[in-house]
């Protein structure tokens, strides 16, 4: 299998190596755009959609070779969709170029890809040290679930105290570090590159979910090992698709496909190829509408923090993660595409969400994120409501935080003048 691993280097980057490089060095559009095109059948500007979920092979002696790992996907030899299909693989080249990684594999949900890596990543009796702050499913995988199921146990510390980092690793027993590099739904931002030398050197596994920052952040060109997507937000853009994507080196992949020990391949994460072939069609604008996403959120940062709206977003100069921010990014795609605003009780955050969706339309009070309308929720009773009172609070979740992902729909003064009147409704009649 150590072969394929090679091999599988040039399916996911179309035979370029990776290379090493520092923030900015590299553009992750002009690396989409270097990743091997797949063409129809018929010779169509777009691939053709392999719905098959087996294949056949033209030798009998092809289907042994397969099995033992001698014949693979490089070679165009496919056995069961369930392993690898042609057109998920073509996604997952996509993925794995503009994250810069050597391999990735697309799986039916964000939550299946975590879960698949930390299945594989650990065994029972090990440990993990994750960000206290961490999108609320995420939370209670490692709180609850492993602990139960797997006697995998996770000690949840502040990602940024690097000491509390370094004092929760146990020698020969902690497996992961994991956290979110744009945290849910705080908004702090990871010092990913300290954290991964930090981590390396106790040899533990960097696991980064990079679902709030596609384009925007490349953690493993900062030096993280695995980065994870929940497809379904920004690189999905439409809300009417579940994905997730595993990123990282060949190796990895390889092993988390191997037939007899495999999670990717024994719990039966798939993902359909038409819902692959669907998401190949929107990689290529993703970078335009983070950009969009992100150059709006900072002006309606900008212009609440202005009206004396307690803002928490990271182009804001008074964000703590500001600098940091600015020194990670990639050049070109802003700050991010959410922001929070501190409304301080949740009675106060659903009048103003409810002034926002149904007196100005504003946007749409839904969980989710990276839609082109503007969805907002209370975070602390939705999305974070796997968490108890005081994780929360440990967490910096007030009870009124109103994550916002702002939409590109409408022109944007039209949008902010839909704001101010719901903002005006509010201070008319403000809850007792």
């Amino acid at each position: 299998m150590a072969e394929s691993a090679v091999r599988m280097e040039d399916i996911a980057l179309g035979g370029e190596k990776k290379k090493k490089s520092t923030p900015h060095d590299v553009d992750p559009a002009a690396a989409l755009a270097l990743a091997r095109h797949e063409f129809g059948e018929h010779g169509g500007v777009n691939m053709s959609i392999e719905a098959s979920a087996t294949f056949t092979v033209m030798e009998p002696e092809s289907l042994r070779r397969m099995f033992a790992g001698e014949l693979g996907p490089d070679g165009d030899f496919f056995i069961y969709s369930r392993h690898f299909n042609p057109t998920v693989l073509n996604l997952s080249r996509h993925m794995a170029a503009m994250e810069g990684t050597e391999a990735a594999y697309c799986t039916s949900s964000g939550m299946s890809a975590i879960s698949s890596v930390l299945f594989h990543l650990c065994s029972s009796g090990e440990h993990v040290v994750a960000s206290r702050v961490l999108y609320g499913g995420t939370h209670a995988l490692l709180m609850h679930f492993l602990p139960r199921v797997c006697n995998i146990s996770t000690t949840f510390v502040d990602i940024a105290d690097l000491e509390a980092v370094d004092s929760a690793i146990v020698e020969g027993k902690t497996k992961v570090l994991y956290f979110e590099s744009v945290a849910n739904p705080s908004l702090k931002v990871a010092n990913i590159s300290k954290l991964c030398c930090l981590a390396h050197a106790k040899g533990l596994t960097v696991v980064v979910d990079n679902t709030f920052a596609p384009m925007v952040l490349s953690p493993a060109r900062l030096g993280a090992d695995v980065v994870l997507h929940s497809i379904s937000k920004f690189i999905s853009g439409a809300a009417d698709i579940i994905a997730g994507a595993v990123c990282g080196p060949a190796s990895l992949v390889n092993s988390m496909m191997d037939l007899h020990q495999g999670p990717l391949m024994l719990l039966g994460p798939t993902m359909n190829a038409k819902v692959a072939f669907e998401l190949s069609e929107r990689i290529p604008h993703l970078g335009l509408r983070m950009k969009e996403h992100c150059q709006r959120a900072l002006v309606f940062a900008t212009r609440l923090k202005k009206l004396g709206m307690k803002v928490i977003y990271p182009g804001l100069e008074d964000h703590p993660d500001h600098e940091l921010f600015k020194s990670l990014c990639n050049r070109e795609y802003g700050y991010g595409g959410l922001l929070c605003i501190d409304m301080e009780t949740e009675e106060r955050a659903n009048l103003l969400m409810n002034h926002l969706q149904n007196y100005s339309q504003f946007g749409f009070m839904a969980v989710s994120l990276g839609y082109y309308e503007t969805l907002m929720s209370c975070s602390g009773s939705s999305t974070s409501s796997e968490m108890s009172e005081e994780e929360q609070k440990l967490a910096g979740i007030s009870p009124g935080l109103v994550r916002m992902s702002i939409g590109y729909t409408g022109t944007l003064e039209q949008k902010w003048t839909q704001m101010e009147m719901a903002l005006a409704r509010f201070h008319e009649n403000p809850p007792i």
